[in-house]
Order: structure tokens, then C-alpha cells, then sequence
């Protein structure tokens, strides 16, 4: 069971997530944790604060019970499905260079 305060976090949480420029950066510093499965709890956080799986899965076209395992802790989700699912939120997945980042081109 839930204690009191990790309630009123959690929905705190949910409603500072319906704002997408607020989402970005959650799921954003979720990614650089390094932690595959903390950015896959935050994308669901993200989707309950915005209607929920079934919502998400009717929009992004993905099977409710997939999304449920896929948004787990030790979630796996194609590259397919995670665009599915940033697009029915209205964004993409794109990369950007790394402070002092540079590729290594072999000799």
C-alpha cells in the first residue's frame, strides 16, 4: 500500500506531466540517467497522466497488454514501438551531439 505521501507526489507528478514541454524534459533526464528501465517507467507516467495505456495504445496502435509489459522495469521495446509511442504523443525521436562528442573514424 501506498503511504500518504507518495500519493500526493505521484498525482503532483501526473499533473505536471500534462504539460508537454514538462514531459519532455522528465522523459529527457529520465534518458540520460542511463537507466533503460527508468525512462520506460517515466514514458508510462507520462501516458497515465495523459489518458492512460488504453488511451496510448489506441493512439499509437500498440496492443494494450504489449504496452503494459513494454513500459515496464525490464520493458524491451523495439525502436518501431518507441516511435509509435512518441508519436501519439506529438513528438519524435531524434539525436543530438554529446558535449565534446565526436565519432572515431578508424584508419
Amino acid at each position: 500500500m501506498k503511504n500518504k505521501l507518495s500519493t500526493s507526489y505521484h498525482i503532483s507528478l501526473l499533473k505536471r506531466l500534462r504539460r508537454p514541454k514538462y514531459a519532455l524534459g522528465y522523459l529527457n533526464a529520465c534518458l540520460e540517467d542511463g537507466d533503460d528501465g527508468v525512462f520506460l517507467l517515466a514514458l508510462r507516467h507520462v501516458a497515465e497522466a495523459h489518458g492512460g495505456i488504453r488511451k496510448l495504445s489506441k493512439k499509437s496502435g500498440l496492443n494494450r497488454e504489449h504496452l503494459f509489459r513494454m513500459l515496464s522495469k525490464k520493458g524491451n521495446p523495439r525502436l518501431s514501438n518507441l516511435q509509435s509511442l512518441v508519436s501519439a504523443f506529438g513528438w519524435k525521436i531524434s539525436l543530438t551531439k554529446k558535449a565534446g562528442g565526436h565519432i572515431k573514424i578508424a584508419a
